[in-house]
């Protein structure tokens, strides 16, 4: 069994005047041989946009990729002709295939936006581009593996171009569950959005992340309430 952990504060971090971002695996100027990535799942950037600021056009190509907020909306524009408001309880995904272009600006021009920016290798190369946005009840996700991204779109979830899987889960505290995996080759990724967890006896709190391969079902106990994106990919040989 191999645990690979990640504490929030070795994390890379970059600022420029509307944009604060950290990233748990080498990303544009932070490069980190040991931390390019955890199987096939790319990146996870914590971005904390301005006010009315944000990423303008700009090109993606066979790379899925996956925006949950946290706090905020932003505003999506994309070259297939989406254009959406995206908020926390919601996800939006979009696989980049042959090639894509998009913006996302903080949709609000007085509070700061925070999402998450991941990103996931492709199953298939040069794809048709493609999007979707889905909206979740939180009740579905207290004490429980709310399924949110799939290869197929099982019980709503976004759809994308591989066979990973990505659940949102929301502890009181003091509780305990049990992770298990859809697909036995897969690795686990657990990032604890808030809170303060043991997950398969590590314990970790706001901004941490864990992965795990080599095991079927994970205990996860909170000793307060949390919340955790867990993100189970296919590992590479």
């Amino acid at each position: 069994m191999t645990h690979t952990l990640h504490k929030a504060n070795t994390r890379g971090h970059a600022e420029i005047d509307w944009l604060k971002s950290d990233h748990t695996f080498s990303f544009s100027s932070y490069y980190d041989p040991d931390r390019m990535n955890f199987g096939t799942l790319r990146v996870i950037n914590d971005d904390i946009i301005a006010p009315s600021m944000g990423f303008g056009t700009h090109p993606h190509r066979n790379m899925e990729i996956i925006s949950v907020p946290i706090r905020g909306a932003l505003k999506h524009k994309d070259t297939m002709n989406n254009e959406y408001v995206i908020r926390k309880g919601e996800i939006q995904t979009m696989s980049a295939g042959r090639g894509v272009a998009h913006s996302e600006f903080n949709a609000s021009a007085s509070e700061e936006a925070n999402f998450l920016q991941i990103w996931v290798l492709p199953k298939k190369m040069e794809v048709e581009p493609s999007y979707s946005q889905k909206e979740f009840d939180p009740k579905g996700m207290k004490n429980n593996f709310q399924l949110i991204v799939s290869p197929d779109g099982r019980d709503n979830s976004a759809a994308i171009n591989q066979d990973a899987y990505f659940s949102q889960v929301t502890l009181d505290e003091g509780k305990k569950l049990t992770y298990q995996k859809y697909e036995k080759d897969n690795g686990v990724y657990f990032f604890v959005i808030k809170g303060d967890v043991e997950v398969d006896g590590v314990s970790l709190k706001d901004r941490d992340g864990l992965g795990i391969e080599d095991i079927d079902n994970i205990e996860v106990k909170s000793s307060k309430e949390a919340e955790i994106l867990v993100m189970e990919v296919p590992m590479l040989d």
